[in-house]
């Protein structure tokens, strides 16, 4: 288990957030509800003020703690999905009910927190001994806003798109 973890901010959403979360992934569960033992700024006693959960194997504390700070780019979290299918799944259900889509992967959910749902493909097109391949892929990914595994591909090849 790692010593550290990411302590993600809600207002009053945390266990909310923690059960969608944990339902996306495999390895991913709920391991400790807090709640409060008297009233706090961040909420009233018996509310909950911290989830502990797991996300593919990785702890994370969701914290209750009152006056909402907005989440930004500067910390995200990548997923590395093996197939379109993962890809396509994890996108809708994050970027749902009021999430917000961006570009080359990245979008945020309906939390405000950020998120890159990335292919590993994606390190073999971008990565690839093919320097002019590479480019035509990195190109493809800059027009893209959710990632394309077969776009990536054609363009990796320098095939047009079907």
């Amino acid at each position: 288990m790692s010593k550290v973890s990411p302590c993600l901010w809600f207002d009053g959403e945390a266990e909310e957030a923690a059960k969608f979360y944990v339902s996306l992934l495999p390895d991913s569960r709920i391991e400790k509800i807090q709640k409060n033992t008297v009233d706090t700024p961040a909420g009233k006693a018996g509310s909950v003020l911290v989830v502990e959960f797991t996300l593919a194997g990785q702890r994370f504390m969701a914290l209750n703690g009152g006056k909402p700070f907005d989440f930004t780019h500067a910390v995200s979290f990548k997923i590395d999905c093996a197939d379109q299918a993962e890809v396509d799944r994890l996108w809708d259900a994050l970027s749902s009910n009021g999430g917000q889509v961006e570009q080359c992967g990245w979008l945020k959910d309906r939390y405000g927190l950020s998120w890159q749902i990335v292919p590993t493909a994606l390190v073999q097109y971008l990565g690839g001994p093919d320097t002019a391949g590479a480019q035509r892929a990195m190109q493809a990914m800059l027009q893209m806003v959710k990632l394309d595994i077969a776009g990536l591909k054609r363009a990796y090849e320098g095939k047009s798109a079907a």
